[in-house]
């Protein structure tokens, strides 16, 4: 006996057939089909295997909490593994595979690990694979990445288009089942704004499954009904195949549209998918409620589905789930479903009620078992019968379909995640949504509420009051009568006590009531530590199914009630979205802006050749006719810089403006030397550490009147040190009067060095440049002439006389173009950023090749800049670790290669002469290394143990990326000019 097509009913279109592929094999279902409800229909039980024992499994529900039903859909390149069968729509040319199986899914070696049960219990992970060492990485680790998963990577580009949109709205509701559609209807009437999304291809929710009549309707009819008068509505928009799948700060919520997922071959015209970010003024949760599985021997064999499934399969798809069904249920529900299975001609073997007493009545023809469970059931890979226990007398019940309800869970995902925690009910034995605020509450099932008539007089009356509080002027709905409706209350039976064989809590990761038994022998008794020792609730639907029959059993079992128990924490995403839905249109070159600088026209015009660096195009070097290398370009630019002057384009540097009465206080804690006392018109370097203590980032920072400072960053922590400087603000010292603007984008700067550069700069300046006017560190605006006014710092990176100017951004170019003709006669280049890192080679400066994230202000020779006697500065009081000051740590040092010629690369590691390469003898490595034009040999800046004691030592440089091997001594890291001479032309 197998599921089957009846001969009518449903909502499907009989008369469009399609054609489906499952695992090879031709299949037809029909328009408004799921996978599921096809594959049913075609008498498909065995869909997927679990993931631990391979267990043969089928569909348990009709919805998202799917577990076992994943499929992949596609071939190729739009090959989407983990579909949930249950929510993917039908179309034609549909094909799909089963997954964790081999070599097929009605034969599956994997199932041999139900034999090895007893060796594969919750956490035995943690107490295996550890004898013989040497077996992890040959036999363990290969063994266990190939078991993980349940579908394959796919590793070919997508070849589909996403994009991302914005949305807002007075009023977002998210789902659009009774309470939803009321809820839509009563705002949308009101005037307000409304956006009413759903997960489902079509618009009902519950509605659709329902046989009760609402309103002289039946309940899909009247869905329809109300769903057409909002379309009339041009201030509510309908958005289908949408799922909500987060909230955020500030009303934001997140939602994934399917635009194309349900065509076999997408129009390269529009997205297959689409991410929202809609801004809600208020939002109602009304995504309904998720029925519990009941935990018995044997509850994961194909054919065992929750009744609530059973019923949309039957009065949505037309689709009888056996020919003989049995149900098992703790409430109304599963009388409901009798019934509708009855009026539909199928038959019922028996209605197993674990209550002793209840007013719900079943249909005549159906026998009931009052005060029975269900203690196991028996077939392989498909339901043959059911054993029904009542008083400890058995039974053997034949039947092909079990329908199981344990009571309702309302979902209640999206307003846990930010951090508030459902509330448990024991009067409704479940666990309800949080209050978070007026702007955001839940309404019908949701809320906890049972009956339909309850749940769309919820839904009305809660847009209303929201409406009402936005303004609008919203009017009582008249809500319709209801008749055929059930009471779907329920006693609570989180686990049938004598059950035989493996009862499972979570089907996808097998975890069973003995499992959840033994994390508490094990003193993993916490609800998170229970989830993460077995596994329970970590699996794709993330516990929608199983998790709170989980807290129910474990407070059984410790005595409590679930209250005390307690959830697991909440997170987005409520279901899984792609990768390629987050990424929008920002994949390939496109996946981050090109950001050019205000100077980029001009080095093009030079002949530069640009890099990417950081998130800048940035000029590299400019070759000039003759050269046919890139050395030849740079070492050219070096030679002109030391000897005359050059041109560099350094706008890339962040510039973050600095205001207030407490921006010079302020400073002086975010730097680890003094600020505070630094004059008007006057630069200083500064270094800031992380609370650890490390170095975080270097710049300058010039304080251009009495409030008013610019701080310079690394190009590539620009946005980094902006946050942490917002961060400082507003939580470490709020008191402070301090203000920020990145003005990063607003400047175009460029660098002028060489011992010609206030000759050349002097020429396109108004004011005096003298070194009695302008001395070295100095910094103010100035004019230029023609009237322009600019920002011009004394300020060097490559160890010459330096200045660097600061124009509007609209101007750069031509103010470049001004000074390289200004300094023509004096020989002046453009020089690149790879003529700038050997000139602050040359130099010892350091960039974040040193400042890596674990070097101390003293390891890169900067300690002394540290002002210890400050009250404080961040990372003051943790620099001071032993673990820093250490004498044995790296430090930075020079290396000149013995031999002239030998050459030095960056990332080889030191050693002692003749040692062996080992991670015991690892002396440090070399963090940044080039030829030096003014040297004439190569050179490299390296972190070296106990570097600055080491001096004269000869040290090995070991390379085995790249074969080499080259003898080098250590030397001071500044390799030109060490008194600093230059600086102070």
């Amino acid at each position: 006996m197998v599921s089957y097509r009846l001969a009518a009913g449903g909502l499907v279109n009989r008369g469009n057939a399609l054609s489906f592929t499952f695992d090879g094999k031709i299949y037809r279902g029909l328009q408004g089909d799921t996978l599921a409800s096809a594959l049913l229909a075609n008498g498909e039980l065995l869909v997927g295997r679990s993931f631990k024992y391979h267990r043969p499994r089928g569909i348990v529900t009709a919805g998202s909490a799917e577990p076992n039903a994943l499929v992949t859909i596609g071939a190729g390149a739009r090959s989407e593994p983990n579909t949930r069968a249950t929510v993917a729509e039908l179309y034609d040319g549909l094909a799909a595979a089963s997954q964790n199986r081999w070599p097929s899914l009605a034969f599956d070696i994997g199932a041999v690990n139900s034999l090895l049960s007893p060796f594969l219990s919750a956490g035995f992970y943690y107490k295996t694979f550890m004898w013989p060492a040497a077996f992890w990485e040959k036999v363990y680790e290969p063994l266990i990445r190939r078991a993980a998963g349940l579908g394959r990577l796919v590793t070919e580009a997508d070849p589909d288009r996403y994009e991302k949109a914005w949305a807002h709205c007075d009023l977002l509701v998210i789902g659009s089942g009774p309470a939803g559609l009321m809820a839509a209807l009563a705002a949308g009437r009101a005037g307000a704004r409304v956006i009413l999304v759903d997960e489902g291809f079509r618009l009902g929710g519950s509605l659709l499954s329902d046989s009760a009549v609402v309103g002289g309707l039946p309940a899909a009819d009247f869905a329809g009904q109300v769903l057409a008068e909002l379309a009339t509505l041009s201030n509510v928009t309908l958005m289908a195949r949408t799922t909500v799948f987060g909230w955020y700060d500030d009303m934001v919520f997140g939602a994934v549209e399917k635009v194309q997922k349900h065509v076999a071959h997408p129009t390269p015209d529009l997205p297959v998918e689409r991410l929202w970010r809609i801004v809600a003024k208020r939002a109602i949760l009304a995504a309904g409620a998720e029925e519990r599985p009941l935990v018995f021997g044997g509850n994961d064999r194909p054919g065992v589905m929750t009744a609530g499934a059973a019923r949309t399969y039957l009065n949505r798809y037309g689709v009888a789930v056996g020919q003989r069904v049995a149900i098992f249920t703790n409430g109304g529900s599963g009388y409901g479903l009798a019934r509708d299975l009855t009026d539909s001609g199928v038959e019922v073997t028996a209605l197993i009620d674990a209550r002793r007493e209840s007013a719900d009545i079943a249909p005549e023809s159906v026998r009931l078992i009052r005060g029975g469970a269900v203690t196991s059931t028996r077939g392989t890979r498909a339901l043959k019968s059911i054993i029904a226990d009542r008083s400890g007398f058995e039974e053997e019940i034949a039947c092909d379909a079990l329908a199981m309800s344990g009571g309702w869970s309302p979902v209640v995902h999206l307003m846990c995640q930010r951090g508030a925690r459902p509330v448990w009910s024991e009067e409704r034995q479940a666990f309800l949504a949080p209050e978070v605020g007026a702007a955001f509450v839940a309404a019908g099932s949701a809320a906890g509420l049972d009956r339909l008539s309850a749940c769309l007089r919820d839904g009305a009356d809660k847009a209303t009051v929201l409406a009402r509080d936005l303004g609008f002027a919203a009017y009582e709905t008249e809500i319709p009568d209801v008749a055929g409706d059930y009471d779907p209350a329920f006693a609570p039976l989180w686990y049938v006590p004598g059950s035989k064989g493996k009862a499972f809590v979570d089907f996808q990761n097998d975890v069973t009531v003995a499992d959840l038994g033994l994390s508490q022998r094990e003193a993993y008794s916490h609800v998170e530590m229970t989830k993460r020792y077995t596994t329970g609730g970590m699996a794709t639907d993330q516990g929608k199914l199983g998790n709170v029959n989980t807290i129910g059993i474990v407070a059984g079992m410790r005595g409590v009630s679930p209250a005390e128990i307690g959830t697991t924490t909440f997170r987005p995403f409520y279901t899984p979205v792609s990768f390629g839905a987050m990424a929008g249109t920002a994949r390939g070159e496109h996946s981050r802006p090109v950001h050019r600088s205000p100077l980029h026209g001009w080095a093009a015009r030079n002949g530069a050749v640009f890099v990417e660096a950081g998130l800048w195009y940035r000029s590299s070097w400019f070759p000039r006719e003759g050269e046919k290398t890139w050395r030849e370009a740079v070492d050219r630019e070096v030679r002109t810089v030391r000897a005359s002057a050059g041109l560099c384009d350094v706008s890339t540097l962040g510039k973050i403006e600095i205001f207030g009465l407490g921006a010079a206080e302020f400073l002086n804690r975010v730097y680890s030397n003094a600020f505070l006392k630094l004059p008007v018109g006057k630069a200083r370097y500064g270094l800031m550490l992380r609370e650890d203590g490390i170095v975080y980032d270097d710049g300058t920072t010039s304080r251009l009147s009495e409030n008013h400072y610019v701080l310079t960053t690394t190009t590539a922590y620009a946005t980094d040190v902006m946050a942490h400087l917002e961060f400082a603000a507003q939580a470490l010292w709020p008191h402070l009067d301090v203000r920020f603007a990145s003005s990063s984008d607003q400047w175009a700067q460029m660098s002028i060095a060489g011992p010609k550069a206030r000759i050349i700069l002097q020429r396109v300046v108004e004011d005096d440049l003298s070194d009695a006017a302008f001395p070295f560190l100095s910094a103010r605006e100035v004019m230029l002439k023609g009237g322009l006014a600019a920002r011009l710092f004394r300020i060097s990176f490559s160890g010459e006389l330096a200045y660097e100017l600061a124009v509007p951004a609209g101007y750069g170019e031509a103010v470049a173009d001004a000074i390289m003709e200004a300094g023509y006669e004096e020989g002046i280049c453009a020089y690149g950023v790879e003529a700038l890192n050997v000139l602050r080679i040359e130099k010892g400066h350091v960039t974040h090749n040193e400042l890596d994230g674990r070097t101390t202000a003293d390891d890169v020779g900067l300690g002394r800049m540290m002002a210890m006697q400050k009250p404080d500065f961040i990372g003051k009081h943790l620099s001071t670790r032993f673990g820093l000051t250490a004498a044995d740590r790296l430090q930075m040092v020079g290396l000149k290669p013995v031999e002239a010629d030998a050459e030095i690369k960056a990332g080889a590691h030191l050693l002692k002469e003749n040692a062996k390469p080992s991670m015991v003898n690892d002396q440090g490595f070399v963090s940044s290394a080039c030829y030096s034009p003014t040297l004439n040999a190569f050179i490299a800046l390296a972190m070296l143990k106990s570097g600055r004691e080491r001096y004269g030592e000869k040290i090995v440089v070991w390379d085995a990326l790249r074969g080499s091997e080259v003898l080098a001594e250590v030397c001071p890291p500044v390799f030109v000019d060490p008194d600093n001479k230059n600086l102070h032309v």
